[in-house]
């Protein structure tokens, strides 16, 4: 089994979009092990089996739903648990598993390990969805280096929403990472919206994943 760790330079970058079309394209399965902020809006795993025709055993369960706007560690902590990594293992499935974090690489899980220490335990090529506009250079610089550091091997970079085409030059180029493919604003994330937008870059994006 194979497949991809899905991470952002931010909350709210587009990971769960991204996260979508790379399950679509590659007919994988998704998983997002845990989320936050689901008192004030659908899960994630609910937007992905919104956008994307996909069977209901390719939508693996979240084992950690939690209510609160929050970090991971600190929403945890206001509802009397604590996150494991021990029950957090790879699922057992036949095809390429794309697994979405939450928040950043930095985001605390509990009191000793972060979302690098998930990710790190899973063993997956990482791929950094990243915004296009002001603040992206640093942000992205910033994850690519604390990712290469500890010695993951990045897969490349999805930008996500308006894209400064010199931003993304210049990321390349003090990086060395490549950028697989951008997904634009799409205003109304309809279904239909959403796999017309895939059907059309389908070739693409699978060429820059392989």
């Amino acid at each position: 089994m194979s497949g991809f760790f899905i991470t952002g330079t931010d909350t709210n970058i587009g990971k769960t979009l991204t996260s979508a079309v790379i399950t679509s394209v590659l007919n994988g399965s998704y998983w997002k092990p845990i989320q936050s902020g689901i008192a004030t809006d659908m899960s994630d795993q609910e937007k992905v089996a919104h956008w994307i025709t996909l069977p209901a055993d390719r939508i693996i369960p979240t084992n950690y739903l939690l209510k609160s706007c929050l970090a991971p560690d600190q929403a945890a902590t206001l509802e009397g648990v604590r996150i494991n990594l021990e029950t957090l293992q790879k699922p057992l499935i036949d095809n390429q598993l794309i697994v979405e974090g939450a928040g950043g690489i930095y985001v605390p899980l509990n009191e000793d390990t972060s979302m690098l220490d998930l990710m790190k335990q899973l063993d997956l090529s990482v791929i950094i969805v990243a915004r296009g506009t002001l603040g992206t250079i640093n942000h992205t610089l910033l994850t690519i280096e604390a990712l290469l550091h500890r010695q993951f091997k990045i897969k490349g970079v999805v930008f996500s929403g308006e894209l400064n085409h010199a931003n993304q030059h210049t990321i390349e180029k003090w990086s060395g990472i490549k950028t697989l493919f951008h997904i634009p604003q799409l205003n109304i994330l309809t279904k239909e919206v959403v796999q017309e937008w895939i059907e059309k870059n389908k070739k693409t994006i699978l060429e820059s994943l392989l």
